[in-house]
Parts: C-alpha cells; structure tokens; sequence
C-alpha cells in the first residue's frame, strides 16, 4: 500500500489569500490534488496537513466530497519539513510500503502520474517527477541585476509526488528532526542520506499554483483535459 501526504498547510504569501480554497473549475484548488489520489489505485490512505485554523474547514471538505480514503487531517508547522514530519506520524506505517508527498497546490498531477512516481519508486526506492529546465538560466544579485549564467545542462525543475520507501522517509526525516535542519522538499531529506533519487520526466502539466495568473492557466489546461475525454459528438446525416 501506498500512503499520500498532501502538504496544504502554506502561508500563501505570495498569492495573497488561501489558494487552497481558491475556486478552480467549479471546486476549490486543493479538492483536484485530493481527488487525483483517492482515484489513485496504488494508494491506501491519505493525509492532509492544513493549516492550523483550517483543519476543520478541510473536514468540512474532505466529508463533503466523500473522499473515502482520507484518514485524517492534521495541523502543520510553521514550516514545510514540519509539516511532512507531522503527517508521516499519523501514516499506517504497518501496512504502509511506500509514501508519496504531494503539494496542494499542484491541482494538476493525475493519477497516471501517480502511477508512474510509484513504479518509478518500486524499482529504485525512491523517485520523483520533474521536468528539464528548457530557458536561459542567470543568477541575479538581491538588485536583481545579471550577475552570471548559469549552465542549465542537468539542471531539472522538482514536482510533486515525490515517492519513496517508507522506512527511507521516516529515516530520513527522523535524522533530520534530530539535527533541527530545514529542507524544502522530500528529495532533499534523503539527499542528506546519501541515497539516490530517480527523476521521472514529466511532460504533462503539474505547476504550482503561485501567483493569481496560474489559476487561469489551469483552468484551460482542466478544460483541455475535459474536452479530450469527451466522446466525439456524432453528426447526423
């Protein structure tokens, strides 16, 4: 069995209101990366780490929309590692083989994806999707003045899922915990173990939502999605 943690417990800063809730296609943001993992079949049982004065409106929403495998929702921290670490304490980890950790805010995974990040894991131990950086990448000063280019050869773009072993993540993120370190996402706990992390590459959707802009941006991507699975309309003759 697979456990999912989806991490839902940001300020929102630079968004400027609670994205999680933002509408998105007739339902709130966070409701499409919740969906994609109950329709996932690998997966057995998923947390939700809110926001401490959001835990009840995400009951509210999880019971609303009948997601069965939710478990339980829990209260996050003030950071993000503190948060993935209060989730993987609630995970059933008797009969949990492997824990994929998504953000909320990536409305846009599937659960094909969900799929290929699993499988992806099951042979290496642990794996994440990600996309090649494509642009020129500078590094700028605090002025944001060019400073130097930077060679994008190698360079990847990290997503979410991020799948591993569970004994993997627990270990990695109970020696984190331990030395009061920070990291901003799972592959960077299990960096510090000296393990290697596959890169799955996606070529599908699965941005962040970010700014205001993205919400629109996926809204045309959902309604592209839609009007693909949609049966061709058959014309009378």
């Amino acid at each position: 069995m697979t456990s999912a943690i989806i991490v839902a417990a940001g300020s929102s800063r630079r968004m400027g209101f609670d994205k999680m809730f933002a509408p998105l296609a007739g339902h709130p943001v966070v409701w499409h990366s919740i969906k994609a993992f109950e329709e996932a079949k690998e997966v057995g049982e998923i947390i939700i780490v809110a926001k401490e004065d959001r835990v009840d409106e995400f009951r509210r929403l999880v019971k609303g929309a009948h997601f069965r495998k939710v478990k339980e929702v829990v209260a996050g921290g003030g950071e993000r590692h503190i948060s993935v670490w209060r989730g993987l304490q609630v995970i059933e980890s008797a009969g949990s083989e492997f824990v994929a950790i998504h953000d909320g805010a990536r409305p846009l995974t599937t659960p094909a994806l969900i799929h290929e990040c699993v499988a992806a894991a099951r042979a290496h131990g642990a794996a994440c999707c990600a996309s090649p950086i494509p642009d020129t990448v500078k590094r700028a000063s605090m002025e944001q003045m060019v400073q130097e280019s930077v060679e994008r050869t190698g360079l990847w773009a990290m997503q979410t899922p991020q799948v591993f072993a569970s004994g993997l993540i627990l270990q990695a993120y109970a020696a984190l915990m331990a030395r009061n370190e920070m990291v901003t996402d799972e592959v960077s706990a299990v960096q510090k173990l000296g393990k290697k992390i596959f890169l799955l590459k996606n070529e599908d959707w699965n941005f962040k939502i970010t700014f205001p802009h993205d919400l629109e941006l996926a809204e045309h991507v959902l309604a592209l999605r839609a009007k693909k699975k949609s049966p061709a309309k058959l014309q009378s003759v």
